[in-house]
């Protein structure tokens, strides 16, 4: 099942809706082997499932089934589950539906699919209740709109409602593993909804914490938002403002409970964990000063994620903030994006830093802060940028960070005068640390990061030029064994991002390596991607003159007598590489550090022709009624 794990590549597809709402998504795995074609044993075997898993776990007490079918490499595992309130009827034509859409849709050996009522998983391995890994990739759903009364009131009852309700689901259920909740507010407020539920073949015990799990995923992703839900295989959980079940509630909470009850404990089964941090809820703090102890709240996390200290020693008051830019002065202006404006400073110690100022209007901003704060607290590479502090008082949102003298990589290498400081080794120097930095954030670091706006303005160049990767208010956290996410929208820079997320929304480890490529084609050419002057993008001119034997002619000119010929045909053969249209084809940043790029003696495969770009089209938006994919 672990290798399964690391297969998958969400595919969104929309499929018939007689069954259930606004359901499915289905997410089919690129099998490192190949698919199987129509008339294989592999899908005679999923056929032979499919004629028998609905009845059976239709009829069964949970609702639930595993089966297997074929011989050697045909044999297929396959795991059917139904929600714990479905009747026989919905959950038996829920899974003969589910069963129609793989088996028509999807050509590889892994595959799952969700409904509301039912989930269907299949894969050549074998799906296992009593192996640890088997807890499967999360893929977090919120709906697109917030709590606009209350907002950390809401947070608290829901985090309440969830620990309740998966307390519940594992300790207090019948054989379905399963619980519904509803809590009630004031008049002020909505009443919510809430629901979990495990796989009955297992434990009280593993129910709990593989909900524990996905429920950690709550207070980075959902924060204030009126709905949402986090879809695994062996454990899912949802709640809503509004009624999403048909069956009876099973717990009931006051909006007076301050706590998230303890859960019970079942007879020999050990004691749960604690209760998930409430989404929200207000971090202690040890103020350092008197200004500190006035400071707001802000937002709390997972302690998993960022611990409690990390955050408190990295407060800076504004006092301090504004002494060191002389009051955000014009002359101290580094430059200027989407979600404020950044400034140089100077600490008292004599420490330079760069403080973002997010712009006070910006509601997009907020989420930005709390992804910077989420993520780069723990993130420790020489090939990332360093995050110094930050600050959250009078109606201020300030992100500090080491100050890097260089700036921008786009703001020497696209000038035509600048760029001609890069020579050859410069630039190699830069292709490798951007590498090893993508590698730490996607192999090396805990929990797993997908930074989703990699590009020439993110890298940041010290006095030595060696790159910085920086500004993760986009970057996106992976848990144990996932390896993609899906988003209903769009977010990035057109001309660094991969097809498939361009197209559908997926984004993983292989859409960075997609960026990641584009950049090195750029950092040997001197040329933009997106540049709109020129009459081809720069991935089709690489590939033409690649095809044609010529591809030492696109390199930039001003490199000419600092250069090896064979090391700039093997870095555009790497990048060529890296912007394959399919992920699978793309290597991992690991490879690419390491082997590609640290070694002339590992032969490299030849490239395809590369995935067409998007440089200044339209993106489409992923239309999933009201609930929008997490973002």
């Amino acid at each position: 099942m672990a290798g399964l794990l690391l297969l998958w590549v969400a595919i969104i597809t929309m499929a018939p809706r007689s069954v259930v709402g606004i359901y499915p998504w289905m997410l089919c795995g690129y099998d490192p082997y190949g698919g199987f074609v129509a008339d294989s044993d592999y899908k005679a075997a999923l056929s032979l499932l499919a004629a028998t898993m609905p009845k059976n776990a239709s009829m069964s007490p949970g609702h639930f089934a595993t089966g297997q079918a074929g011989v050697a490499s045909g044999d297929v595992w396959a795991l059917a589950f139904c929600q714990g309130d479905a009747n026989t009827s919905t959950c038996y034509d829920c899974l003969q539906q589910t069963f129609e859409d793989v088996i028509s849709s999807c050509d590889y050996k892994d595959a799952t699919i969700y409904y509301d009522s039912c989930l269907l998983a299949y894969s050549n391995i074998h799906f296992r209740a009593d192996d640890d890994t088997d807890y499967s990739p999360t893929y977090p759903i919120r709906n697109l709109k917030n709590a606009t009364k209350e907002p950390e009131q809401f947070q608290r009852i829901v985090a309440a409602l969830m620990n309740a309700t998966a307390s519940s689901a594992a300790f207090n259920s019948s054989t379905r593993l399963y619980a519904s909740g509803q809590a009630e507010f004031d008049k002020e407020l909505p009443e919510v909804y809430a629901w979990a539920q495990c796989t009955p073949d297992l434990s009280p015990d593993r129910c709990w914490r593989c909900l524990v799990q996905i429920m950690r995923v709550l207070p980075t992703f959902m924060t204030d938002a009126v709905g949402g839900r986090v879809l695994g295989i062996r454990c899912n959980l949802r709640y809503e403002t509004q009624p999403f079940f048909p069956g009876p509630v099973t717990v009931q909470l006051s909006a007076t409970s301050a706590r998230p009850p303890r859960p019970a404990v079942a007879p020999n089964v050990k004691q749960a964990p604690a209760p998930v941090a409430a989404i929200g809820e207000e971090r202690r703090r040890r103020p350092r000063s008197q200004a500190q102890a006035k400071q707001p709240s802000y937002p709390s996390y997972s302690t998993e994620t960022v611990n409690n200290e990390t955050i408190d020693s990295m407060w800076i008051d504004i006092a301090t903030l504004r002494a060191a830019t002389e009051d955000f002065a014009e002359s101290n202006k580094l430059g200027e994006g989407g979600f404020g404006v950044v400034y140089k400073g100077s600490l008292r110690d004599g420490e330079e830093i760069a403080v973002k100022r997010l712009s006070k209007s910006s509601t997009q901003g907020v989420e930005e802060l709390r992804n910077e704060l989420t993520l780069v607290a723990k993130l420790k590479h020489k090939n990332l940028v360093r995050l110094v502090g930050f600050c959250l008082e009078q109606r201020e949102r300030l992100v500090v960070y080491e100050f890097v003298c260089n700036r921008s990589l786009d703001q020497i290498l696209f000038d035509t005068k600048k760029r001609e400081q890069l020579d050859w080794g410069k630039r190699q120097r830069i292709i490798r640390g951007i590498a090893r930095g993508l590698q730490y954030l996607h192999e090396d670091s805990q929990p797993k990061v997908v930074h989703r706006d990699l590009k020439a303005s993110n890298v940041l160049l010290d006095a030595d030029m060696n790159p910085k990767i920086s500004d993760f208010g986009l970057a996106r956290l992976f848990g144990r064994g996932q390896t993609q996410g899906v988003t209903n929208e769009v977010v990035g820079t057109y001309g660094y991002m991969a097809p498939e997320y361009v197209m559908r929304g997926n984004y993983s480890v292989k859409s960075d390596v997609f960026s990641f490529g584009v950049m090195v084609l750029e950092i040997v050419t001197g040329r933009k991607n997106s540049d709109t002057s020129q009459s081809e993008d720069l991935l089709t001119t690489i590939w033409e003159h690649w095809a044609a034997g010529t591809v030492l002619e696109a390199m930039d000119p001003c490199m000419n007598n600092s250069c090896s010929e064979s090391d700039v045909m093997r870095c555009i053969q790497v990048g060529l590489l890296c912007v394959q249209e399919n992920p699978v084809d793309r290597p991992l940043m690991s490879a690419v550090a390491m082997m590609m790029l640290g070694s002339n003696t590992v032969s490299l495969g030849s490239p395809s022709k590369p995935a067409f770009t998007f440089s200044a089209r339209p993106v489409p938006t992923l239309e999933m009624g009201h609930v929008g994919l997490v973002d």
